[in-house]
Order: structure tokens, then sequence, then C-alpha cells
């Protein structure tokens, strides 16, 4: 449901010219999968994901959801719901409030921002608590209940188990994959391995924003080894800022 073709992206920097953060990423993520998108912090993840979204301009190749850029879709929000950003709430007002004014744009019931936070386990008094309240691992949750709102097909979330306790980190693996038990695709980016061996079941890894590896877990195992030390090896060294 979600297709990298030959991505290409790069920028212009003062110090040194110009900067490939991305080189010719290619990979898929199917639907019924939960896909762990796994690399150093500044290996390429976000600026793909941004790309994906429509939010950065890639210089050559293609990234699509559904066959499709996803700024072409009339309601992208209901192909992929995403989170990029945790602080990207205003501070000022409720979580409840921050879902109900999405769920209007999207031309949603705002009963459903109550169904949301339900979903990602936020009370009804936090709910009405302002953003600026929150602690890391409730924006999480918030960002999350947004990226559901209009129960897109497919999730695209960086680093969404960031600032979860390991009861909020098993919560989140079984959202996701239920969510790929209905047929979902669901893509997310981590810098921590064992974050993504518990929670995906394919791994794509990238490095200085080259795809060095793509596959089920048990696939990747049988033709590396072990997973941890085939992952210090091909990423040693990945420091580009992305």
């Amino acid at each position: 449901m979600i297709t990298f073709t030959n991505l290409t992206k790069s920028y212009r920097s003062r110090s040194d010219g110009r900067r490939t953060v991305i080189d010719d990423v290619s990979f898929s993520v199917p639907a019924g999968s939960v896909t762990g998108f796994l690399g150093p912090n500044g290996a390429g993840k976000s600026t793909s994901m941004r790309a994906l979204l429509g939010l950065t301009e890639p210089d050559s190749g293609t990234a699509t959801v559904g066959g499709r850029p996803y700024r072409e879709w009339p309601n992208p929000a209901a192909v992929a719901g995403s989170l990029l950003d945790a602080d990207a709430f205003h501070p000022g007002r409720s979580g409840r409030e921050s879902l109900a004014l999405s769920c209007l744009t999207l031309g949603l019931p705002t009963s459903r921002a109550d169904e949301a936070l339900e979903l990602v386990s936020l009370t009804k008094r936090e709910g009405r608590r302002r953003v600026r309240g929150y602690s890391l691992g409730m924006r999480q949750r918030l960002g999350i209940a947004q990226a559901l709102l209009a129960e897109p097909p497919v999730l695209v979330l960086d680093e969404p188990a960031n600032g979860l306790d390991p009861q909020g980190q098993r919560w989140l693996g079984e959202l996701l994959r239920g969510w790929a038990e209905r047929g979902g695709a669901v893509l997310l980016s981590s810098h921590q391995l064992s974050e993504v061996e518990r929670l995906a079941d394919r791994l794509v890894v990238i490095a200085e924003g080259r795809i060095v590896a793509d596959g089920t877990l048990p696939a990747l195992r049988a033709e590396h080894g072990d997973i941890t030390d085939f992952y210090f090896a091909a990423t040693s060294g990945a420091d580009r800022a992305a």
C-alpha cells in the first residue's frame, strides 16, 4: 500500500555544498504488515516519511500511498494517518479540542474525538487537560489518536514509542498488530532495534540515506544471522543529518 521508488533528496549546505540525505530509496509496505523503518538518528527516515506525505519534494523518484501521491487523494487523511511530531499540537488547547478541530477539518463528527481518545487510553479527564500539561507519552498517544481519526488503512508513525513506558509500548504493539491484522499497512520509524523487533514483522534498514536491508524478521535472520550484529555493522558511521 506504500511504495517508495528510487526516491532521492539532497539539500544545499553552506558548509559542504549539496548533501544527499536519501539516495535511491526503494521499498514497499504491504497491506497486513507492520513494517519497521530502522536506522540511526539522521539516517534519512524522517525525510523519507515527509516525502511520502507530501511535506518534502524529492529531487527524483516517487513515494505513493495506494498507487497515488498522498496529496492527490481527495481526502488524504482518510487514506493515511500520520504522526511525525508529538509537539505539533497547540499547547493552550485541550487534547479533546485538538482532536475535535481535526474532526471538523476532516468532515467527521466531533464525537469521533472521544472515540479516538478512548482508543489510545486517554481518559475523559485527560482529554480535558491542556496539552502543555501532557507528558511526552501522553502527547504521543494524542498524536496517534489524531492519526486514527478517519480510520485510514495506512498509518505512518515516526518514533511513536518515544516517551511510552513498558505498559504503553505493549499497548502500542497490540494496537498496531490489530490494525495490520484487519488489513492495514503500518510504517513506523525507530532508531532502536529492540523496539522494532518487538513491534514489527517486517524490517527496512536505512544507513546514510540508502536501504541496506529489507525483509521479514525470519528472512533477515536466515540471511544475516544475529540481527543486532548485522544492524550495528550495517549502520556504523551513519551520522548524517536528515
